[in-house]
């Protein structure tokens, strides 16, 4: 359990390290004042609580299937992690990480979602390359996102940055808004209530599987 907990945490280290010598300056730096930007709201304290019901949603998979919270209740807790998506190289890093544990989440009797605003084409391709055998949905237009208090609107300053990358939201989204979910991962009890969340509007940040097990 550890070995993957440190292994995730090397990674993102070790991704750090390479877009600081790949990216140049500039763009670090809008990257940086973006997130300062979104601390600055203070998503993490305002979002949805521990305690508070968790939206009874029912959200597209990539087979084009609606998957429903409560069905998925039925089987036990359920963990629900938002990811920006498949252009995330920190998403990718965290979904390949959670991966790697399927069985300290099932064998706690537990189910793991994935959900990204993106569409269908795009996380079907994702859990392809990446072999992922847990559900992508799709929350189309930030909708379920917007309810738990974790979407946010791009900062304008930062989209040309994003497409001198080759990330085109528009593309990845079907839509034009620009909206993001920050990365959160919710463990949600039988009764749909909310027992833990990890909120993070520093997208470079992400939860250590050990700690999201132990939760279980």
């Amino acid at each position: 359990m550890k070995r993957d907990m440190k292994n995730l945490r090397q990674q993102i280290e070790q991704l750090n390290e390479s877009l600081a010598k790949q990216l140049p300056t500039e763009v670090l730096e809008v990257f940086g004042k973006s997130i300062q930007d979104l601390k600055s709201i203070n998503m993490e304290e305002n979002s949805i609580s521990i305690g508070e019901r968790f939206p009874d949603f029912g959200l597209s998979n990539t087979n084009n299937e609606i998957v429903e919270l409560k069905e998925l209740l039925k089987n036990g807790k359920v963990i629900v992690a938002f990811f920006r998506g498949s252009w995330c190289p920190y998403c990718n890093l965290e979904l390949n990480a959670l991966q790697e544990n399927p069985r300290k989440i099932t064998d706690r009797k537990a189910t793991l979602v994935t959900i990204s605003p993106q569409t269908a084409d795009y996380s079907e391709e994702l859990k392809n390359n990446h072999l992922l055998d847990f559900e992508l949905l799709m929350d189309k237009d930030n909708a379920l996102a917007k309810q738990l208090g974790i979407s946010f609107g791009l900062q304008e300053y930062v989209i040309p940055t994003y497409r001198s990358l080759g990330i085109e939201l528009s593309e990845y989204n079907g839509n034009d808004t620009n909206e993001l979910p920050v990365p959160a991962v919710f463990v949600i009890d039988t009764n749909g209530c909310i027992t833990f969340k990890f909120v993070d509007t520093d997208y470079t940040n992400r939860i250590a599987i050990q700690e999201l097990i132990e939760q279980l």
